[in-house]
């Protein structure tokens, strides 16, 4: 038990730290120090409130809410937690895509790219609504295969797991935080970090903005992927990361090179709303919506 509940509880400290050092908000930082200290004073393993309760049972415990509850959740179901690797500079979508069943290391990349999924959840919806068809190198039976695989390596981690709505995120605010960190990153504004992933020499060059809209708390970075070094984008590519009660998400944002967005920041994904946000702000111009870069 000891072992089990110090071991998240060391993970939820480390993010504190990170975000004291990379300029978040203070609070923010006290509550995942606070959620940490009150796993360790636990009596009972996390697992075994989870096993009883639900991630209902980690919402209750002091200092946790509903934010907190589901990284715990993920981190005793999974053994990751997402936040600390984005903090630590280490997320790579293409190989989480990768580590599926029938996804090899290029077609990850080219469903990341394209269709602007970046997570287990996402390749799922995908496979389902029929966006994964799009992408060449799926047929129906390797399509079938991967739902398949994903329904089995899903299903432990969301059980009893809220709800993630992310259309709650309009595409407004999302390029509003690109914006943000755009702006900030070019007036080098922000702190910088170290990424583990293409940085032999361990450089901080990767500015990382933390930023709230309402009650949601944003993470932007620019994009450190392979795609990204080899095109020369990664001071275009940004990625954005967002978790609030509700639930979790993650979105590209980029430039796009052609079409009736061409000079536009577009969210990977969801272009069409893009382009109708796009050309109802051309028909009010005094709206100041991020527009061309």
């Amino acid at each position: 038990m000891r072992d089990e509940n110090a071991g998240i509880s060391t993970r939820l400290e480390e993010v504190a730290n990170l975000l004291e050092q990379q300029g978040a908000n203070p609070f923010r930082v006290e509550a995942y120090r606070r959620a940490g200290q009150t796993l360790r004073r636990l009596e009972r393993p996390v697992s075994q409130v989870i096993q009883n309760e639900g991630i209902s049972g980690l919402d209750a415990l002091p200092g946790i809410g509903p934010i907190l509850a589901r990284s715990i959740f993920v981190l005793s179901s999974t053994g990751r937690l997402p936040m600390l690797e984005r903090l630590r500079g280490e997320t790579d979508p293409p190989a989480l895509l990768a580590s599926v069943p029938g996804i090899g290391p290029i077609l990850a990349d080219r469903i990341h790219h394209d269709l602007g999924i970046s997570s287990l959840e996402d390749l799922e919806a995908a496979a389902w609504n029929g966006r994964l068809e799009s992408v060449a190198g799926l047929g129906r039976k390797k399509l079938a295969g991967i739902r398949d695989s994903l329904a089995s390596r899903l299903a432990r981690g969301r059980r009893g797991a809220l709800p993630e709505p992310r259309d709650q995120h309009p595409v407004s605010e999302l390029l509003d935080v690109d914006r943000e960190y755009r702006s900030r990153a070019a007036a080098r504004d922000l702190p910088m970090i170290a990424p583990r992933r293409f940085n032999p020499k361990r450089e901080a060059w990767l500015p990382i903005l933390h930023t709230q809209r309402g009650d949601r708390h944003y993470t932007a970075l620019f994009s450190n992927t392979a795609r990204a070094h080899s095109l020369g984008r990664t001071r275009d590519w940004v990625v954005l990361y967002a978790d609030g009660a509700h639930g979790e998400g993650q979105w590209t944002v980029v430039t796009e090179s052609g079409g009736e967005l061409e000079g536009r920041r577009v969210v990977r994904g969801r272009e069409r709303e893009c382009l109708e946000r796009y050309l109802a702000e051309e028909r009010e111009p005094a709206s100041g919506f991020p527009g061309r870069r």
